[in-house]
């Protein structure tokens, strides 16, 4: 996290932006030099030099996670790359139904997917609405246009049209509340402006952007905006990974286990308005489930 330090040499009072971090086991610190002030811009000044830590630190190990990931995905059997699909759509479709309240365990999630096995005394609800969750992911990876309000809507009423169809791909008209955390959605007049907001920022930074903090951000920023009554969440991970595949990155899921980590940092983000505190941790878990590639 980015924050401002200040020094008195004899009896001047000089600024500096200050950002520490742990590597291989040590604290690591960079500063930049303010000045004998605070800039106005200073919220501008700080994203800058986050952006600068970004390509200096991050970047580099992102870029060869892609590369080693598509010399071994190239050198796959087109059998092998399928079932590698399979799996992570399984365990994809698992833990982000589960983190939003699925009775399936993974097992069940798998023979139900790959068998047509259908799992006894659990709701069929949760049965739907995993295998709709699998059908909507193969649609990401096959979509070859842009993300569009058109295209969240299709998502989400695909998600949602066997089992909640009042409220499967429509914007809501009311406000929600979070359960256990300290965020409050937009209200309801706010959604349609903040979409629209969505999209100019993605249209100026989709190029811009290294693919995987752009991923990060897309998540966060549509699951703050939280257009939907339900499935925010799960729509927020799958524009994450489809922003993740256009790039040929490797996709990412977010297991159940590790919902608390996720949660907060996704509600200190919010809360103190602050993305950075979710893309770092986003950073750190894409590093740890491809670390093999480094």
């Amino acid at each position: 996290m980015v924050s401002i330090k200040k020094k008195l040499i004899g009896k001047q009072t000089y600024y500096y932006l200050a950002y520490t971090f742990r590597h291989k086991g040590k604290i690591q610190k960079k500063e930049k030099y303010l000045g004998k002030k605070i800039p106005e811009n200073i919220e501008a000044v700080k994203k800058e030099f986050l952006s600068e830590i970004y390509k200096e630190r991050w970047y580099p190990l992102f870029d060869r996670i892609k590369r080693n990931y598509s010399e071994e995905l190239s050198s796959m059997p087109k059998t092998a790359r399928e079932k590698e699909i399979k799996n992570f759509s399984i365990k994809f479709t698992y833990d982000t139904n589960r983190i939003e309240g699925s009775m399936l365990t993974l097992r069940e999630t798998a023979d139900l997917l790959e068998k047509g096995i259908t799992p006894k005394a659990k709701p069929l609800d949760d049965i739907k609405e995993a295998e709709a969750h699998e059908k909507v992911f193969h649609d990401i990876l096959d979509y070859k246009r842009d993300l569009s309000l058109q295209i969240f809507l299709y998502w989400h009423k695909k998600l949602f049209e066997n089992t909640k169809s009042d409220l499967s791909g429509k914007i809501r008209q009311h406000q929600v509340v979070i359960a256990g955390s300290r965020f409050i959605p937009p209200f309801p007049a706010e959604i349609y402006p903040l979409l629209s907001e969505f999209f100019r920022w993605y249209d100026k930074n989709k190029s811009e952007l290294h693919p995987v903090e752009l991923a990060a951000l897309a998540h966060l920023r549509f699951v703050t905006i939280h257009p939907f009554t339900d499935g925010n969440g799960r729509i927020s991970r799958l524009i994450m990974n489809f922003v993740l595949h256009k790039h040929w990155f490797p996709l990412l899921n977010v297991p159940y286990e590790g919902r608390t980590s996720y949660y907060n940092a996704l509600e200190r983000a919010q809360i103190k308005k602050q993305d950075n505190i979710f893309v770092q941790w986003f950073f750190k878990r894409y590093i740890k489930e491809y670390k093999k590639y480094l």
